[in-house]
């Protein structure tokens, strides 16, 4: 029995939902997100609550039954509240800004590393060292905030390269004489 599938989601206020066929569609004050449900997961709306269960015993049943559960939750949290993502850089002379659709980034290579940013997400730096990536979708938030993570990861010696804020990076110790 599925531990996360089994809780009910909650329906906040500000959001529509409606169940038609295998698409599960929410509307807010943010934006529309669908979700495509698999015919072995069963999703129902009672009241102000959604009840996912699975349709059968197959293991692929169980199995997407609590992923069913929290992919619905997820675009049920995007279009009321959305997602944010920190990330922190740490280095002399490394620093970000926006410029337009793109994400300028001098990470101390011999050119500046310029990522686009995709449809659907809002990204802004308060100061040069950190970098707030939002938006209504949880996946594209995550993937686009490791992907410029990727273009220098923390190292372990000097803690240089970007990170996510609150992130903690182990320090070895240097060499001795």
């Amino acid at each position: 029995m599925s531990r996360i599938g089994k809780n009910p989601i909650e329906i906040p206020d500000s959001v529509n939902v409606a169940i038609e066929g295998n698409l599960v569609t929410a509307k807010g004050s943010l934006g529309e997100l669908s979700y495509l449900k698999i015919d072995d997961v069963n999703v129902e709306k009672d009241n102000q609550k959604i009840i996912v269960s699975p349709s059968n015993s197959s293991i692929k049943a169980r199995r997407m039954w609590g992923t069913t559960r929290t992919n619905i939750h997820n675009i049920i949290l995007g279009v009321s509240s959305g997602f944010t993502k920190e990330l922190e850089i740490q280095g002399v002379g490394y620093r970000a800004q926006v410029q337009g659709e793109k994400l300028q980034l001098s990470l101390g290579f011999s050119h500046d590393v310029v990522q686009n940013i995709p449809k659907g997400i809002d990204v802004k730096c308060r100061d040069q060292t950190h970098i707030s990536i939002s938006g209504i979708q949880k996946n594209k938030v995550g993937q686009f905030a490791a992907d410029v993570r990727n273009f220098r990861p923390p190292e372990p010696y000097k803690g240089k390269g970007i990170r996510y804020a609150g992130e903690y990076v182990v320090r070895k110790e240097g060499k001795k004489k």
